[in-house]
């Protein structure tokens, strides 16, 4: 345990930080499940809504400082991805 004021301060803030953080990034880890699991079962148009919704936590979180803005972009651009090899794949 630290001895200085701020410090035990910080360990504080901090601690509420990683659990905010945590419940954020467990979020957007359950839609991107449920996003993946509507591709495998072929549903297309659920996908491509669940997707929207994935890309407004994921910029949300970016926005509060979960992610770093590549972090965000690479995940985005990756389920982008998955979506259109779906839809190509489906034709």
């Amino acid at each position: 345990m630290a001895n200085i004021k701020s410090q035990k301060k910080r360990i504080i803030t901090s601690e509420a930080a990683r659990v905010a953080n945590k419940s954020k990034k467990s979020r957007i880890a359950t839609e991107i499940r449920k996003f993946r699991e509507a591709i495998k079962a072929n549903e297309l148009s659920q996908a491509e809504e669940i997707l929207k919704n994935v890309f407004s936590l994921i910029d949300r979180a970016r926005l509060d400082n979960v992610y770093h803005i590549n972090t965000a972009s690479r995940k985005k651009a990756n389920l982008a991805r998955e979506l259109n090899n779906a839809k190509n794949s489906a034709k």
